[in-house]
C-alpha cells in the first residue's frame, strides 16, 4: 500500500507538471504531449528512458522525413518558442548533413511558413529561440526532420517550450539561460552567479529578481584577466520578428574599477553598432538601464565588458526585459515604411518635385507591342522624366522623398528603365540631401543598363542627421536626350543584404535560386525552362525577368516545340482550407504567333482539372500581372500550362508567383487588355 501510494504521488506530480506546461510545450518525458507524428512520414521515436524524441538512419534512409505536428495553438500575446535540439552525423558525411526545419501552419493558409532551419551538427544540445508575433489566428507548429547522409545520422528534440514574452527577455533563473550564450575567451567569460555560487576573490551581489542568494544572474569578474583590453561578450538569441521599443535591464559595477560596460547590436552581416554605454561610477546597488531598441530585421544584442585598466572587479547583469513602447522621455521621429514608399498608382504619395519645373510626369501606357508598361502591374502608372515636353540640354528633374529620421540604416529599392540615350552614365542618379538641402551626396547612379527593361536597384545607407532621398534625371545635351522611367520605390529599415539571410517568404517564388517547389510532368527541350536575359528567338519573349531585370524566370522555348505542344508546371500539393485564396503572378506573352497560357486547379483524387484563368495570343511587350481568386477545401495543385502557337515567335514566360490567404485586394481591370483574346474567370468556387 505504501509503495502504491508513493507511485500515485509520483504520477500526481508528473500530471501536475504536465498541467504546468504551457500550450505548445513538451518535455518528452513519457509522451509527445499534444504533438503527433504525421503518419505519411517516418515516426519520431520516444526514447525508452524519456527526456527526448529522435529519428535516425536505423529507421529511415537519406532524404526521408519525420514530421511532428502540434495541436491548435493561439498567440494572442507576443510569445517565444524555444526548441532544444541536437543534430549528429558522421565526419565523412558533412557535405550532406541532416536538417531540422520549423514551420507555422495557419488555419486559413494552404502553405506552411518556414520560421527556422538548422543543419549544423553538434556534440551537445543546442537552443533555438523564435519570436512569435501576437495574432488572433489559430496555428499549428510543424517540426520537420530530414535525414542526411551517413549511417549514424540522427536528429533529436529534447524540449519545446512556448511562453508569453519576448525571446530577448531573461531573468537567468532557468538552466537554458533563455538562449543567451557566452563567447568563450581563454581568460574572461560570463558566468552564472547566485544560488550556491560564491567567489572568494570578490564579493558578488545578491540577484535582482528575488533579491536573495536563491536567485541567479550573469556576471564577469576581472580576477581571471591576464592582459588589458580583454573582452567578455554575452550574446542574446537572434531576433526573428520585427520589434521596436524599450529594452531595459539591471546591472551592477563594482566600485572603483576600470571596466567598460557596453551594449551593442549585431546584424546577420556582422555589423556592430553601440547603442548604450555605462556612464555612472560603480556602486553596490542594482542600476536600471533603459535603451531604445529597434530591430526591423534579425539581430543580436551583445552585452560586452572590456577590461581597460589595472583596477579589477565584477560587472553583473539581471532581469532583461522588453516593452514595445518607447522609453521614458523618448521623442525621436518615427519611421514609416508605407509613408516612405510609392508605386504611383494613385498619386505621388509623399514624394514631390522642386519648383523649377515638372521634371517628372506621372504617366500610364496601355499594353502594346512597342512601349513597356509600368512595373507594378503592366497596366498602371509610373513616373517619366525628360519627355518631349520637358527635354532640353542640361535639364535636371529632381524628385524628393519624405524626410527619414537620422541614425538608422535604410534599404532603398526602386525600379527604373532607360530609353533613347546614347550614353547612359548619370542619366539617373540618387542623392542624399540633408534637411537644409545644403549638403548632398551621390549614393548611386546608372552606369550601363539594357534599354527598355525594368531594372531593380537597391542601396543601403545610413546618415546621422535626418535626410531625404532625391532622384535626379539629367539630359546632358540636345543630341543625347532620352526617357527615364521610375516605379515601385520602397524604403525599409536595415541592410538590403539582410533579406538574403532570411527564410524565403512563404508561398512565393521568384525563380532566382531554383524552381522552388514546382515540378514538371516531364523534362525535355519542350518543357518549361528557367532562364535569365533575353530568349534566343527575336521578336518574342522578355528581355529580362520581372523581379530585378537581370534575374531568372520560367518560359517555354517555342523553337523547340511544334504547334499545339504543351508544357505543364505543377505546384506542390497545397492544403485545402476554407475561405478564399489569391494567386498572383506575372506573365509575358509577346510574339506574333503566341499561343495559349492557362492556369488550372487539380483537386486531390479528381481526374478532371478546372480552368481558373486563360490568355490567348499576343498580349504585350510588358510583363503583366494576373490575379486569380479561388476557393478549395481539399488538397489541390495549381498547374501552369503553356501551349505553343503557330510560329516560333510564341515564347511564353511567367515570374514572381505568389500564393496568399484571403481574397485578392484588387482584381484585374480586364477592360484594358490588348486586342489579344483573353478569357477571364475572376472567381470560381469549388
Amino acid at each position: 500500500m505504501l509503495l502504491r501510494g508513493v507511485l500515485l504521488a509520483l504520477q500526481a506530480l508528473q500530471f501536475a507538471g504536465a498541467l504546468d506546461l504551457p500550450a505548445g510545450s513538451c518535455a518528452f518525458e513519457e509522451s509527445t504531449c499534444s504533438f503527433d507524428s504525421v503518419l505519411a512520414f517516418l515516426p519520431w521515436i520516444l526514447n525508452e528512458e524519456g527526456h527526448y524524441i529522435y529519428v535516425d538512419t536505423s529507421f529511415g534512409k537519406q532524404g526521408e522525413k519525420a514530421v511532428l505536428l502540434s495541436s491548435d495553438l493561439q498567440a494572442e500575446e507576443w510569445s517565444c518558442l524555444r526548441l532544444v535540439y541536437q543534430i549528429t552525423t558522421s565526419s565523412e558525411s558533412l557535405s550532406d548533413p541532416s536538417q531540422l526545419n520549423l514551420y507555422m501552419r495557419f488555419e486559413d493558409e494552404s502553405f506552411d511558413r518556414l520560421l527556422w532551419s538548422a543543419k549544423e551538427p553538434s556534440d551537445s544540445w543546442l537552443i533555438a529561440s523564435l519570436d512569435l508575433q501576437n495574432s488572433s489566428k489559430k496555428f499549428k507548429i510543424l517540426i520537420e526532420g530530414v535525414l542526411g547522409q551517413g549511417n549514424t545520422a540522427s536528429i533529436a528534440l529534447f524540449e519545446i517550450k512556448m511562453t508569453t514574452g519576448y525571446c530577448i527577455e531573461c531573468d537567468f533563473e532557468e538552466n537554458h539561460l533563455c538562449g543567451f550564450v557566452n563567447r568563450w575567451n581563454p581568460n574572461v567569460n560570463w558566468f552564472v552567479g547566485g544560488g550556491s555560487i560564491r567567489n572568494v576573490h570578490s564579493i558578488l551581489p545578491q540577484d535582482h529578481t528575488f533579491k536573495s542568494e536563491l536567485g541567479h544572474y550573469m556576471y564577469v569578474d576581472s580576477v581571471y584577466v591576464k592582459h588589458f583590453q580583454e573582452v567578455a561578450q554575452l550574446i542574446s538569441p537572434l531576433t526573428t520578428a520585427p520589434m521596436a521599443g524599450c529594452l531595459s535591464f539591471y546591472y551592477q559595477i563594482q566600485q572603483g574599477n576600470d571596466n567598460v560596460f557596453s551594449l551593442y547590436t549585431r546584424d546577420v552581416a556582422g555589423l556592430y553598432e553601440e547603442i548604450w554605454k555605462a556612464d555612472r561610477p560603480g556602486n553596490a546597488a542594482w542600476n536600471l538601464a533603459e535603451v531604445e531598441f529597434n530591430a526591423p530585421y534579425p539581430m543580436e544584442v551583445i552585452f560586452e565588458v572590456a577590461f581597460n585598466g589595472p583596477k579589477g572587479g565584477y560587472v553583473a547583469l539581471d532581469d532583461i526585459s522588453f516593452s514595445p513602447v518607447h522609453c521614458q522621455n523618448q521623442t525621436e521621429l518615427l519611421f514609416s515604411a508605407v509613408e516612405a514608399s510609392c508605386n504611383f498608382e494613385q498619386d505621388l504619395c509623399n514624394f514631390y518635385q522642386d519648383k523649377e519645373g515638372p521634371g517628372w510626369t506621372r504617366v500610364k501606357v496601355k499594353p502594346n507591342m512597342y512601349r513597356v508598361g509600368d512595373h507594378t502591374t503592366g497596366l498602371g502608372y509610373y513616373l517619366l522624366a525628360n519627355t518631349k515636353f520637358t527635354s532640353q540640354p542640361g535639364y535636371i528633374g529632381r524628385l524628393y522623398g519624405p524626410s527619414l529620421p537620422g541614425n538608422l540604416q535604410y534599404c532603398l529599392r526602386f525600379h527604373y528603365a532607360i530609353y533613347g540615350f546614347l550614353k547612359m552614365s548619370d542619366t539617373l542618379a540618387v542623392y542624399i540631401f540633408e534637411e537644409n538641402h545644403v549638403v548632398q551626396e551621390k549614393i548611386w547612379s546608372v552606369l550601363e543598363s539594357p534599354r527598355g527593361v525594368w531594372m531593380q536597384a537597391e542601396i543601403t545607407f545610413k546618415k546621422p542627421m535626418p535626410t531625404k532621398v532625391v532622384f535626379m534625371s539629367l539630359c546632358k545635351s540636345f543630341w543625347d536626350c532620352g526617357l527615364v522611367a521610375l516605379d515601385d520605390i520602397t524604403v525599409q529599415l536595415g541592410s538590403c543584404s539582410s533579406s538574403e539571410k532570411l527564410p524565403p517568404p512563404p508561398g512565393e517564388c521568384t525563380f532566382e535560386q531554383d524552381e522552388c517547389t514546382f515540378t514538371q510532368e516531364k523534362r525535355n527541350r519542350s518543357s518549361w525552362h528557367r532562364r535569365r536575359g533575353e530568349t534566343p528567338t527575336s521578336y518574342t519573349g522578355p528581355k529580362g525577368d520581372h523581379t530585378t531585370g537581370v534575374g531568372y524566370y520560367m518560359y517555354i522555348e517555342a523553337s523547340h516545340m511544334v504547334y499545339g505542344q504543351k508544357a505543364r508546371l505543377l505546384s506542390r500539393p497545397l492544403r485545402g482550407v476554407s475561405g478564399k485564396h489569391c494567386l498572383t503572378f506575372f506573365y509575358h506573352m509577346y510574339g506574333g504567333g503566341t499561343g495559349l497560357l492557362s492556369v488550372y486547379l487539380k483537386k486531390e483524387e479528381d481526374s478532371e482539372e478546372s480552368l481558373l484563368w486563360r490568355r490567348r495570343g499576343e498580349q504585350s511587350i510588358s510583363w503583366l500581372r494576373a490575379l486569380i481568386e479561388y476557393s478549395c477545401e481539399r488538397q489541390h495543385q495549381i498547374i501552369f500550362e503553356a501551349i505553343r502557337g503557330v510560329s516560333i515567335r510564341s515564347d511564353i514566360a511567367i515570374d514572381d508567383v505568389k500564393f496568399q490567404a484571403g481574397p485578392c485586394e484588387e482584381m484585374e481591370d480586364t477592360t484594358q487588355q490588348s486586342s489579344g483574346h483573353s478569357e477571364d474567370l475572376n472567381e470560381i468556387e469549388y
